[in-house]
């Protein structure tokens, strides 16, 4: 389990025939779990400053490579007794998202983010999602597009800084969305408003 705050921005070393290896201060252990990019991945390897996770062919097919190179956020799983911040994520990507338009509004900047419709449901207005492994609040929800305000500070130590229009990033929904949905979900699977699941829940 993560929080969605980035501990480091780690140094791409390498990546060849699936491994990936990194330069950072962070020292892992074999065996360890280690978000990269939101991503959560195994550490097969380590020197006195790189270590090296494996990703899979599927995991190549679901995140989004091209932001694997440079510079990569990096948060090792939380341990027992770890103050908590962020939101519970869980280094699973759901999808892609899109960066569809970012417009500067002097001391934020606003970016919106398309994804497919299939986990449009997952985003909730004031609701939590995780981006490249960043935690962040959900400002406004229209159909696949959500917007998410940036402060300075974000922009400036995290890929943030780097992203463009139609640049694809990996997105986390927030898990106690999906597990609502799939709790009070229809069974002819009709979607269910956030309306509808605050009546059902005022009455428990």
């Amino acid at each position: 389990m993560f929080t969605g705050l980035i501990r480091e921005m780690a140094k791409v070393v390498s990546f060849k025939n699936n491994f990936l290896t990194l330069h950072a201060k962070y020292t892992p252990k074999i065996g360890d779990s280690i978000a990269v990019n939101g991503a959560c991945l195994t550490v097969v390897k380590f020197t006195s400053d790189t270590f090296t996770v494996e990703l899979s062919p599927e995991s190549q097919n679901i995140l989004a490579m091209e932001n694997y190179k440079n510079e990569v956020h990096i948060e090792p799983a939380m341990m027992m007794g770890d103050r908590f911040e962020g939101h519970i994520v869980q280094g699973h990507v759901d999808c892609l998202g899109t960066i569809s338009s970012i417009k500067n509004n002097g001391n934020s900047t606003d970016f919106f983010v398309t994804l497919p419709s299939t986990y449009s449901k997952f985003i909730i207005p004031k609701g939590s999602v995780t981006i490249d492994g960043v935690s962040l609040t959900v400002n406004d929800v229209k159909d696949d597009t959500f917007r998410l305000t940036i402060i300075p500070h974000t922009i400036k130590n995290t890929l943030f800084n780097r992203y463009k229009v139609g640049t694809k990033v990996n997105l986390e929904t927030d898990m106690f969305a999906r597990y609502v949905y799939n709790m009070f979900k229809k069974d002819n699977d009709k979607k269910l408003s956030w309306n509808e699941v605050d009546k059902i829940m005022a009455n428990y």
